[in-house]
């Protein structure tokens, strides 16, 4: 069994290296493939995939939050090698900057209140890592589960934050489009029907039409449309800064801090930076969420078990490559959605999933190159040395 789940993974790494190869035209005709699948998707709504029990275009917008938020981690653990496991901090604090300049304490448009929501949060990594990014490896991890829980805590007892009570009836992002006036005009650019299935034959849904792009109550799919733009914008920029010399500084600093150092990379402002690009993004993240379908949030929204499932987003997906952190928060999102039929039992077999996964790929589903090369030329070694002994036994 897991002779035959190696070949698998062999096979899925031939794909991989199989599009690398390939030529510029063909990647983008991939990729665009790709997007517009993922565009459509909410409304394709495949039979196989699409949950029953629970409205498909809210677990689509969870998955692409998570994804994103996955894509933030990435930048602190995959690139620069600094083990996080208070990330949720962050995510709460987008959150609660968006809930408190849109409804709480201002009525700012939602738009308005994004970027300074990036900002504080931004600002908020700075804060925790100057002081603590002098510690390494398990002392960093311990400080940053800290500033997780001083966060949870200190939102619980502020009145100025809502306090256990929360915030509800957050501001959605702003309408655009003809602006839908109840009950019998739902506004918007225009409507597109859904797919409905009949065990594998599809047939056309008018009576629940997405309109675009109206936020609300009642329809998620804008939501993911918008968080799907954004991660999109956010790897393209993560692509860039990855090629540039700060990418090289933090691959640098995650295999060897003393050595480069004496390279004379300056390893302290490089992680801080990677820190705080990683938080902004976290911030980004819980702003959308803030002002998602359900309008609400409250101390009990950020427990500390999401900080373990963004961590295992990325090493499930493949710490230090982009598309394996996607992959990674899309899968630790989707699978509870989809074993909800099983009740009590989902966490349990999303739990062994994992288990599974970590033993049959401990480097995650899409590792990085060098990871891959690494492990290629390693078994290579192997091999030569089991044939030197083979020769030696001959003789």
């Amino acid at each position: 069994m897991m002779g035959r789940d190696l070949g698998i993974a062999r096979r899925w790494d031939r794909v991989v290296d199989r599009y690398q190869a390939s030529s510029r035209p063909v990647k983008i005709v991939a990729v665009t493939l790709v997007l517009v699948f993922a565009y459509a998707l909410p409304l394709l709504r495949p039979p196989i995939i699409t949950t029953q029990s629970i409205d498909f275009g809210g677990v689509m917008f969870r998955v692409i939050a998570f994804a994103l938020v996955a894509l933030g981690l990435n930048i602190v653990i995959g690139y620069a090698g600094l083990l996080d496991l208070g990330y949720v901090g962050f995510y709460a604090c987008g959150a609660y900057t968006t809930a408190v300049l849109t409804t709480y304490h201002w009525h700012w448009p939602f738009f308005l209140a994004l970027p300074v929501a990036i900002l504080v949060t931004m600002v908020t990594g700075v804060v925790l890592g100057a002081p603590t990014l002098r510690v390494r490896g398990d002392y960093l991890a311990i400080v940053t589960l800290g500033f997780g829980e001083i966060i949870r805590i200190t939102v619980t007892n502020v009145e100025w934050l809502g306090a256990a009570a929360g915030i509800k009836d957050i501001a959605h992002p702003n309408n655009i489009g003809k602006a839908p006036t109840p009950p019998f005009d739902p506004g918007g650019m225009f409507a597109i029907p859904r797919l409905t299935w009949e065990g594998f034959v599809p047939s056309v849904d008018h009576k629940h039409e997405t309109h675009v792009l109206i936020f609300g109550a009642l329809d998620a799919i804008p939501y993911y449309w918008l968080v799907l733009t954004v991660l999109i914008l956010v790897l393209i920029g993560d692509r860039l800064i990855k090629a540039s010399r700060v990418g090289r500084a933090w691959e640098a600093t995650r295999e060897d801090e003393d050595a480069a150092e004496l390279m004379g990379v300056q390893t302290f402002k490089y992680k801080l930076m990677a820190f705080a690009l990683g938080a902004a993004i976290g911030g980004l993240s819980g702003s959308f969420y803030a002002s998602s379908q359900s309008g609400y949030i409250n101390p009990l929204s950020f427990p500390l078990l999401l900080s373990m499932l963004f961590v295992a987003s990325v090493i499930v997906g493949g710490a230090g490559n982009r598309w394996g952190a996607i992959a990674g928060g899309a899968l630790v999102a989707y699978l509870p959605e989809r074993f909800r039929d099983f009740a009590d039992y989902r966490l349990l077999v999303f739990g062994l999933a994992l288990t599974v996964l970590a033993v049959w790929r401990p480097e995650g589903l899409l590792p990085p190159r060098r990871t891959r090369r690494a492990k290629k030329a390693e078994a290579e070694i192997e091999a030569l040395e089991e044939g030197e002994l083979d020769e030696v036994d001959h003789a």
